[in-house]
């Protein structure tokens, strides 16, 4: 498939879907709304779900994934799989001469990451993986804060996310307890992603983690009461050191309740930012000064105005190079890094040096939702 189309007056790009579940939703109200793209087909492993979701999208055919991933219909395949499928999904993609953009993390492990974007480099396709809420005007606007020297420069930050296990709310939470799960890999995107867009890419972590449980009880849906295996560990936390010099501390927890701690702080010689939850598009950006009394609302100073998801696939498919794609290949793979490092890390009791980079990501000016949804060229 190569490079998309670069002038501004083009056709729609034609996506197919594969994997149709909780996410998807979110995916579908976004992508269906836009006039840059057109879903040609959905797959998934339950075919009835397929046909259910095609039945409401006016150009789609409910497809396998096989004949999807084949079809001269699809220029890009979102792939909306469980991690343990997202490898799989995405060389097939890509061996089919399609680009691909995929949910986090780009895979469950640095040897698959490598491996698609190996095969991308080869085929000369694109590579794209969420999460695109670093996008929107929260995390846009505490970038252009401390690019602006707001908070003079900055020397450190800190990120957290506490909760309860996902067992209460998804019917079939399995996967979050398995390889590729936990609360690392699946909130942990968010938050190193965040913090790359912050104060850039980062070379080496420590960390320590813990299974404080090594089952959980479903709580809800059809199997309600059924306890699930935990394989992987619950609680995380470390210290990520940036190629700039600042420190980042990173907590990931499915083993409480909640946190009264700001999702992100960072902290600079002239100021700090408190940073909203980094899993939404649009968490206000407080600023204090040293001598002022409290912390003080910024207007939105950059980002995707009213993002939703999805937005990163239509800022792939409209960036002139692969380099301008935000949400690119090399920055999820440098992520993945990060986390598999820190695991390793909690495992072994040392530090660990990452062996990926990644370019801090070009900053989304304020762009208003009418632009980003319907013109062809952001």
């Amino acid at each position: 498939m190569g490079e998309p189309h670069t002038s501004r007056e083009v056709t729609p790009h034609r996506l197919g879907i594969v994997g149709l579940g909780v996410i998807s939703a979110a995916y579908l109200e976004t992508l269906a709304a836009s006039d840059a793209v057109v879903i040609t087909a959905v797959a998934d492993l339950d075919p009835g779900r397929a046909r259910a979701v095609a039945g409401t999208l006016p150009a789609a055919r409910a497809m396998t994934v096989a004949d999807l991933l084949a079809s001269d219909d699809v220029d890009t395949v979102l792939n909306l799989t469980t991690p343990a499928a997202h490898a799989e999904i995405a060389l097939g993609a890509i061996n089919a001469g399609k680009q691909v953009y995929g949910e986090k993390p780009l895979a469950v492990t640095l040897a698959e990451g490598r491996s698609i974007l190996g095969a991308a480099a080869h085929a000369g396709v694109r590579v794209g993986s969420a999460p695109d809420t670093v996008l929107g005007t929260g995390i846009q606007t505490a970038r252009a804060a401390i690019d602006d020297g707001l908070i003079g420069r900055p020397v450190a930050a800190s990120a957290v996310m506490v909760t309860a296990g996902h067992e209460l709310w998804h019917p079939n939470p399995d996967f979050y307890y398995r390889e590729g799960g936990g609360p690392l890999f699946d909130m942990g995107p968010y938050y190193i992603t965040a913090l790359i867009h912050l104060l850039g890419p980062i070379r080496s972590v420590t960390g320590a983690s813990s299974r404080p449980q090594d089952h959980r009880v479903i709580r809800t849906g059809p199997r309600a009461g059924e306890s699930i295996p935990v394989f992987v560990d619950t609680h995380v936390t470390g210290v990520l050191e940036h190629v700039n010099g600042a420190l980042s501390s990173i907590t990931m927890s499915f083993d409480s309740t909640a946190t009264v701690a700001s999702p992100i702080e960072v902290h600079g010689t002239e100021g700090t930012l408190a940073v909203g939850d980094p899993n939404t598009f649009d968490g206000p950006t407080s600023h204090r000064r040293v001598n002022d009394g409290g912390f003080h609302l910024l207007d939105p100073l950059g980002g995707y105005v009213d993002g939703a998801r999805g937005i990163g696939l239509l800022d792939q498919i409209r960036a002139p190079h692969r380099a301008t794609a935000r949400a690119n290949g090399e920055l999820a793979l440098h992520v993945l890094d990060v986390m598999e490092s820190l695991q390793r890390a909690a495992t072994e009791g040392h530090r660990v040096d990452l062996t990926t980079d990644a370019d801090r990501p070009v900053p989304v000016p304020l762009t208003p939702r009418s632009e980003w949804l319907h013109t062809a060229r952001l």
